[in-house]
Order: C-alpha cells, then structure tokens, then sequence
C-alpha cells in the first residue's frame, strides 16, 4: 500500500461516467477523482487518496495503518516536543524523536476539492461524524457582516495561551487561483488568530502563518479538507521556520517567482448566487450581463499569465469602482479576490453594431443594446452574441426562415444546429430529459446535450434529419438577460446558439474580425469591451448506457489536467488534423487542449500555434520531445516537425494512440496490456492501407495487430467519403454482388460515373485498400436508402444509427461477418461481405430501414464480442478497451458494453475524452513516453 490519505465513499457523482465520488476524509466531505481504480467504487468503500487522486481500495484495518502513517509523518512525540505534534517532516515509520535533515518538509498528497461540473457553487458540505469544530471552513456558509468571532482553542489544547508558537509555511498546489483559495486562507487564519500573509505564486499559493501549535495544525487540516467549491488541492507542502512574532493576517501580492506550475480553473456556469443578484430589483448587480463571483464566471479564456491576479486577466483595464474595491477586499464577500469582478459602473459594456447605419445615432449600449437584440431576434434577425470563448450566432429557433437563412449563410449544409433552451422545463418540453442529462445541463460545466429527439417539432432546419438534438441551458448572465427576465416582453424561449464562423473555421474571438468575418453571416452584433484571450467553443457530451460520453472536450472542463499512470517526460503530442486537440504532459499530469477543429484551415493552424504556446504559459511545462500521427499529410505533423528543431519527434500509429488514450483514462499502468478495438474512419496503416477497423494486442508502447476488418477498396478518397453510395457500390462488387439497378446506392450513382468506378474497381486504378468501420456504416446507410450523400461527416452513420433505435433488439444472428483462420503470422480478417449479401437480399425482400440498422448494429456489437473471445483464449487478457469515433455510437457502444461485460470481460470506454480524434493527442503522448 502506497503512502496517502484514507478516505470513505459516501456516494459516486452522477454525470462524472464513475470518474468522481463524494469521500469523507477526517469528518470533512470532499469531491474525488476515482478515475485511477479498476473499478468505481462503492459507498461505504475505503480508498487511498495519493496525488489528488484515488489510488487503491483498502480496507477499514489499511485506512487506520494510512492514518497512523500520515500522523508519523508530522507527529513524532520526543522530550524536545512535550505537546505531541513534532517536526512536519518526521518521516514515515520514523522513530520518535527523529528529527529531518535541513530544511525541513514534507509533502501531503490530498483529494480533489469540489469538482468544477456537477456542484452548485457554494454549497456546503455535509458535517461528518467527527468532524471538529470549524474545519469545513468555507465549506459552510460565511457568517454575515460584523459577525466574524476569532475561533481559539480551548483551554489546556495543544495551541492555548501559552503554548509554544510555530512558524510554518504551506505551499499549496492544484486549481488554487480564481477560485477563492485566498480568501478561504484569511478565514481560516483570522478563525484561528494565526499571524501571517498568502500570496498566489507561479506555481500555486503559499501561505505563511505564525501561531500556537494546536492552531497551525488545525490550519493545515483545513487546507486539506475545506477548500472552496471550485477549488482542486492536489498537493501542501510544509516548511518549518524561525517564529518571528508579528500580528493580523493579510493577503500580499503575488509573486510571478519560479516555474508555473498551477493549474487555472476552466470557465464556469453562473452560479446560483450570482443570478438571483441578476434578478434582483433591489440588488446593485441587478442586469448586469457580468455578474460573477469566486465560485463562477470566466477563467480560461481571460486568464493570459500566472499568478492568476486581475493584472493577468483581460479585465485588467477595467478599473474597480469604490464599491467593487470594498467587496473585493472584504474576506467576508463572496467576492473577495474575485478576479473578473465587476459592476454597471465598472465593468465591460455592451454595444449593439448594426451594418450600414446612416442616421449618425451612438450605437445602443448596455440595457438598451440587449433590449433592441431581444426585439431583432423575436424580429427573425440573426444576431452574432459574443460570449465566454468566442462569438455564436443567434436566432429564433421556432422561426423557419431564419433558421433556413443561418444554414445557409453560413453554408452549414445539413449539419444539425444546437440549440438554447431558456430553463430545464422549456428544454424538456423539446425532448426527454432524464436524471443524467438533467445532471449534465444543469451542471457547472454546461455542455450541449444531445438528446433524442422527440417532443416540440422545431423547423426541420434546426436539425434536418437528425436522430439528435444538442441541447444546452444558459451559462452566462448574458444568456439569461437574452431570454428575459421577469416583465420584459416575452420572447423566443428557445434559441439556436452555433458557433461564430463559417464551417470549417475557428469561432471568431476579436471584435474587428468578428465584424468582418461574421458580416456574411449576422445582421447585428452583440458585443462587449472584454476580451477573450483564447477561442473556447462549447463542450458537447452525451449520455451511453448511464454514463456520460464526451463527444467535445472545451468549454467548462479545458485546462483542467488529467492523470497519468506514469511519469512521463515533458512531452507536446499535436493530435491528429480533424477535431484537433494538443496535449502536454510532464510528471503524472497531461493538460489537453480544448477542441480547435479541422487543421484545413489556416486560421485553426494559427489557433492551435497560440493555444500550445498558452498551456505551455500555464502549465510551466517545457516539452523535450514531440509526438505525431505518422501520416505523411497531416498538417499536424508538419506544425510539429517546424516547431521540434533538434527535439526528437515520435510517431504514434492512430489506432494505436485511440486505445492508449483509453488505457491512460483508466490509470491502467505502464506494463499493461489490453485487447483493444479501434474503429473509426480513416487513419494512416502500417502497410500504406486506409485503417479504420482494428483489432489491437496494446500496450502503450506497443501494439500487435490481431485483425481487422476486411480490405475493400477506397476509389477516390473524399469523393467515396463525401458520397456514401460509392462505398456501397465498392463492398457490393467486392461481395460479388451485382448492381441491381433497385438498390438504391446503384439508382444513386450517375451512369457515366458507375462506368468509371467499376473499371476502377476492375483494374485497381485511384483505388486504396481500407479496413475503415465508418465507411462500412456508410456503406450500409447508402444500401438501406438511408443516405446516398453526407453534408457533414458521419451524416450517414448517425442516421442509420437513429433508425437502429427503433428497430428492435436484434441478438446479431440476422447478419454474420465471416472470420476464416488466421494467416501465419498474420492478422485475422473479418470478412464484410456476408453482411453485405444480407443486407442487398434484405433490402430487395422490402425489409424496412430501421430493421436493416438494427440487424447490423448487433452483427458488429457481436463481432466485437466474439473477437474479444477469441483473443482473450490466445492471449490471456481479460479487459477490453473501445476507442475511435465509430464508438460514439450509441448504440452500438451500449450494445458491445453490454456483451462483453456479459461474458466477464472488464470494459474500458472513453469517459473523460471524446472517443473520436478529440482524444488522440492524450493517446500520442503516453505512446511517445512509454516509447523514449
């Protein structure tokens, strides 16, 4: 058993996918990764806590030897130490009176604080049977103005009049900066009339207190324990020092000294606090579209440098007003140190821009610039807002000719709008809601939902099509005022909010290209004097099976790190070139970056320069080497190789780095090894072939192709991507199936060009091999009649995947892929064609659609499953990893869970990280590592 802090499961989180548990550790409630064990655990569960994490499940008599550890480690009792506390730095198992080496300190790994989703700002926790008096600190709520008492020890306690005075510092690291951490320590030291300062530093916080014994104990207990909402202590590190007298507490000012190292908050939902100050007549904030505290509000994309002080923040040209000053001083606010802290008389403003204006009249601000943007949108007007990371565009969501206008402005094709809902009831009145989506609307993080769709009928341009419709509630005050608050005049209640830019693009940030780029697109501009330092579009998750899948990872959880199973070197992965992300990684700590888009473009080139170079600010982390996909045309290759100079650049096989992305999730250690099934639609194969359905013997450091499905060919690349009918036509004539003019990919393809694919197919010419798995689901769409084009990618996969739902549940029998024996030495092939003779026979029987869907998604789901088998009778490994975006799929991802958790396997699916190629940067970093 490694050294940590025992703690007990009261209950896991709802909406974490079983990453996030509430523990109670000495009394006091605190939010906890539990990523790291096998297994979630259950409530009444003893678990150590190391590094921030959850390590190892224990037992009630290991949780006592963890306390009796941790005391030793600060507690050695010797004549020198009549009061039992001893030197901080004793070592663990050290006899008494064993005093360190100079200087003297030591390290106290801790549990997360309140996770950033999921909990109201400022709610309390729970007292727990023992807990002592005051050590939830902020964790309650403040007492109010003029009643804050100085708590003292008791008579006769280690600290009371008398005692011995210490002097100590503690060096705080985790999310300690923007989410009232200062103020917390000034409560807590004023509580226990401890003399000293706290400032922020590069690589967290540290606080210097001077008090009686008992007191600083008891302060250093509260640090591990009560810490703020927002708040992630990872680590305190204690250092002894010379008593220097003095009195009163104050908090200094920051100090930049020394290497980055903290960990900046991602920008966060309005809090409950903060929006009934919003609706108050009686309240100074009252409308004020900023209004935010230390447990909400921007963080992420205002932040442009460390220590995170309102100088480093992009509202630091917006001096306090009097009163904001006074509530940013006061310990006993809720605003106390709150950063972007503002008010209508000091804060940013908002303008309303319309094109063209001639009358010479100011631009409307503030009250009635959101006024005349209600009445544009009620008007059918699309109105470009800007918000937290960028701009959206806006309009009427039940208005069809607006809706249409938007798509086709912004030349969106079919690809589904998500959509704002005013409150949880209006978003409920639009689809089913259940308990684990409303955790995910409702929660700090606020991503879009996708739900199924069902409910008020919305324009068909809303979502053409689409077996889905993304949902989001308001995150901002903005947001809120937009919809209307008591007595103003109704309005739409629901909103389609999408990204500001042209497909393909980055979301535009800056005012002036907002106004440009966006001219094509918005009839007015909604806007504000605040900056946003780096682009941050909205996050987008769904719920599988009871657990949440993120599908985009941005908005409310980037750059919040994850765990590493291992130590790894300063290492840069770029990802891959569609739904870039980046990663950095050093230590046990990997920071991926928030969801950039498609590297097609030059401006997301440009975004993802500043992006990596921003982490590289925040996280102190300096990479020595670089990680990349090996395929010779990405561009996000390229960006590395300019930027590696004599840095070593390691090439991280795609596939490969979608099952280690799930591994490294999963805390599964550097030895590890899993069968690992990696299906998506295009990645770069060892033997120059297009992969995309892949069975994998995978470590982090290496990865033996089992099987695959089978080899057809690819004509044309894009084209057969962007025309599904064509993928169909390729696996027909590799089936030996003929083209019978009543299929329907065969009717969809023009004469003249089915002439040219079939002597292409004959011949081998402009033709690829792939084992790609989307392509296969595009092919099967098209023969269905479900798709023969796609407007956007996986179009048609999804669409089959929304009849699947109501086609029954089918056991796989109907369809079966043939799996002949393995070549020598080779990788087993999972022959497509029989399914593809059954579909054709299907669909010329008249089959419906939704029952073809159905059948195929269960012969995949079991051709997983009998891999899986098979593999596990050769090779011995037990656990299953699915990784690639074909397992975004709901269907067909509960489906293989629920087949191979049948037959005893141990399942590990994305649940921190997109499942697509929004994961792959985290997957080439823990490849590069384990590889060096």
């Amino acid at each position: 058993m490694c050294l940590g802090i025992p703690g007990r499961v009261v209950e896991l989180v709802d909406g974490y996918a079983g990453q996030l548990a509430l523990v109670d550790v000495e009394g006091a409630r605190r939010r906890v990764n539990v990523g790291m064990l096998e297994a979630p655990p259950a409530p009444g569960d003893w678990v150590l806590l190391h590094m921030g994490f959850a390590v190892e499940l224990i037992d009630e008599a290991g949780a006592a030897q963890a306390l009796s550890g941790l005391e030793l480690m600060g507690r050695g009792r010797d004549e020198d130490d009549p009061d039992g506390v001893g030197p901080p730095s004793a070592p663990v198992g050290a006899a008494p009176g064993t005093r360190p080496a100079e200087p003297p300190y030591t390290t106290h790994p801790l549990p997360p604080g309140s996770a950033p989703a999921g909990s109201a700002p400022g709610q309390a926790a729970a007292p727990g049977p023992g807990r002592a008096p005051g050590s939830a600190a902020l964790l309650e709520a403040a007492p109010p103005r003029g009643a804050a008492e100085a708590v003292r020890p008791a008579a006769g306690a280690p600290g009371a009049e008398g005692a011995p005075r210490v002097r100590r510092s503690f060096e705080v690291r985790g999310v300690v900066q923007g989410v009232g951490f200062r103020p917390f320590v000034h409560t807590a030291a004023g509580e226990l009339a401890l003399a000293g300062t706290v400032v922020n530093t590069g690589a967290g916080v540290v606080a210097d207190v001077e008090g009686p014994v008992g007191a600083v104990a008891e302060f250093g207990r509260r640090l591990r324990t009560g810490a703020p909402p927002l708040a992630v202590v990872e680590s305190v590190e204690e250092r002894d020092h010379a008593p220097r007298g003095g009195s009163g507490f104050t908090i200094g000012a920051s100090n930049p000294a020394g290497r980055a190292r903290t960990l900046v908050p991602p920008d966060t939902a309005t809090c409950a606090e903060c929006l009934a100050d919003l609706a108050d007549p009686g309240n100074r904030r009252y409308r004020h579209p900023f209004v935010s505290c230390t447990h909400c509000g921007p963080r992420y994309t205002v932040v442009t440098g460390l220590p995170y002080d309102r100088a480093t923040t992009t509202m630091s040209g917006f001096a306090m007003c009097a009163d904001c000053r006074a509530e940013y001083e006061d310990p006993r606010d809720r605003r106390f140190h709150a950063q972007p802290i503002a008010c209508h008389a000091c804060g940013p403003r908002l303008e309303l821009v319309l094109p063209g204006r001639q009358d010479g009249a100011p631009a409307p601000r503030d009250g009635d610039a959101l006024r005349a943007a209600r009445e544009l949108i009620a008007a059918g007007a699309v109105v470009a807002v800007k918000g937290l990371g960028g701009y959206h565009l806006a309009c009427d969501a039940y208005n069809a000719e607006a809706v249409a206008a938007l798509r086709r402005r912004k030349r969106r094709g079919g690809k589904p709008f998500a959509v704002m809902a005013k409150d949880l009831a209006t978003a409920r009145r639009l689809a089913p809601v259940g308990a684990a989506d409303e955790r995910l609307l409702t929660g700090a993080a606020r991503p879009i939902v996708l739900l199924p769709r069902g409910g008020d009928t919305l324009p068909d341009a809303v979502a053409p099509g689409a077996p889905d419709l993304g949902v989001l509630l308001p995150y901002t005050p903005l947001h809120v005022l937009l919809f209307g608050l008591e007595g103003d005049p109704e309005g739409p209640d629901v909103l389609v909010m999408t990204s500001g830019n042209l497909s393909g693009e980055p979301i535009v940030t800056d005012d002036a290209g907002a106004l440009t780029a966006l001219a094509p697109l918005a009839d007015a501009w909604l806007r504000h004097d605040r900056p946003i330092h780096l682009p941050c579009d909205d996050s987008v998750s769904r719920i599988v099976a009871g657990t949440e899948l993120p599908l985009r990872r941005a908005r409310g959880q980037v750059p919040l790190p994850l765990a590493l199973p291992f130590d790894v070197p300063p290492v840069l992965a770029a990802g891959g070139d569609l739904k870039n992300t980046c990663a950095l990684g050093d230590g046990r700590r990997a920071w991926v970056s928030q969801h950039l888009g498609d590297l097609d473009d030059l401006a997301t080139l440009g975004a993802l320069t500043r992006t990596e170079a921003h982490l590289e600010l925040l996280t102190g982390v300096a990479p020595e080497r670089l990680a990349v996909d090996p395929h010779p045309g990405y561009r996000s290759g390229g960006w590395a190789r300019e930027r590696a100079g004599a840095r070593p650049v390691a090439a991280a096989q795609h596939h490969h780095a979608h099952i280690a992305s799930v591994m490294g999730e999963h805390g599964l250690g550097r030895d590890a090894e899993v069968i690992g099934f990696a299906f998506d639609g295009t990645g770069h194969g060892t033997d120059g072939a297009v992969w995309g359905g892949e069975v994998l013997r995978c470590g982090y450091g290496s990865a033996l192709r089992l099987a695959h499905l089978g080899y057809v060919p690819l004509v044309g690349g894009d084209a057969s991507v962007a025309r599904p009918y064509r993928m169909a036509l390729a696996h027909l004539h590799a089936a030996g199936v003929g083209w019978d003019p009543e299929l329907p990919p065969v009717a969809a393809c023009p004469p003249g060009e089915r002439s040219v694919l079939l002597r292409q197919l004959t011949t081998g010419f402009g033709c690829v091999p792939t084992s790609s798995m989307g392509r296969l689901f595009d092919a099967v769409a098209a023969l269905a009649g479900v798709r023969q084009e796609a407007a956007y990618e996986a179009e048609a996969a999804i669409a089959l995947e929304g009849l699947a739902r109501g086609g029954g549940r089918e056991d796989g029998s109907a369809y079966a892929f043939g799996l002949g024996p393995a070549p020598d030495g080779g990788p087993l092939a999972a022959d497509p064609a029989p399914v593809i003779r059954a579909v054709a026979a299907d669909v010329r029987a008249g089959e419906p659609a939704r029952a073809v869907a159905a059948r195929f998604h269960a012969a995949v789901a079991a051709l997983v499953v009998g891999l899986a088998e098979r593999f596990r009778a050769s090779t011995g490994l037990g656990t299953v990893a699915l990784g690639g975006g074909v397992f975004g799929n709901a269907v067909l991802l509960e489906a293989a869970q629920r087949g191979l958790e049948e037959r005893g396997f141990t399942v590990l699916r994305p649940r921190a990280l997109p499942p697509g190629d929004g994961g792959l940067a985290f997957g080439q970093l823990l490849i590069a590592a384990a590889s060096g």
